[in-house]
């Protein structure tokens, strides 16, 4: 059993807000999600996949931990709404068609920053060419992990500005219910 499907079945799962996170609905409120397919890595309970599918996006739910994605299958039936639900590693795995936009909140922070290069390509080649990367960075600076610290510099150097598009504006605050906080940030994948 993995360390993710064992933290879900135990219900040790202090990231989890228990509702869909601020900067989503704020993201949506502005019109800023294209329409279209967009996927969530690391979706864990899926709220914020429940939320999108509600506004009749055509969703993709991807979580290495079975439990995670059957919590969100239960709610997305009780809802009457739908979702694919893909029981995978988001290193590996790959998509049959890319996606017009990228849900990243959760994902990147509990990967091993050593694999986060090869997390960068995954995004990078799930994303059409100017789909969006709605990207949550969580400053935790406890240092070890998970949840890793995605420093900005970091996450600048990660998502070069030859593959990605970075906004004029700087990345808004987003509090955590864990104390910590994210920077929410919305990149374009370059050609």
């Amino acid at each position: 059993m993995s360390h993710w499907e064992e933290k879900y079945r135990t219900r040790t799962i202090p990231w989890d807000r228990g509702a869909v996170s601020p900067a989503l609905l704020g993201w949506l409120d502005d019109e800023a999600v294209p329409s279209g397919r967009i996927l969530i890595p690391g979706c864990g309970h899926g709220h914020e996949a429940l939320e999108l599918a509600r506004r009749g996006f055509q969703v993709s739910a991807l979580d290495i931990a079975p439990t995670a994605l059957q919590h969100l299958a239960t709610e997305l039936h009780a809802a009457g709404v739908d979702a694919e639900r893909v029981c995978a590693d988001a290193l590996t795995w790959q998509p049959p068609q890319p996606f017009d936009a990228i849900y990243e909140q959760t994902c990147l922070c509990a990967i091993d920053p050593e694999h986060w290069p090869a997390y960068e390509r995954q995004l990078f080649g799930w994303l059409r060419p100017g789909g969006k990367l709605f990207a949550l960075f969580m400053q935790n600076r406890h240092g070890g992990g998970p949840p890793y610290h995605c420093g900005m510099s970091d996450m600048r150097a990660l998502f070069a500005p030859t593959r990605w598009q970075w906004p004029q504006e700087g990345a808004g605050r987003v509090g955590h219910p864990n104390g910590s906080f994210e920077f929410a940030t919305v990149l374009t994948r370059l050609a």
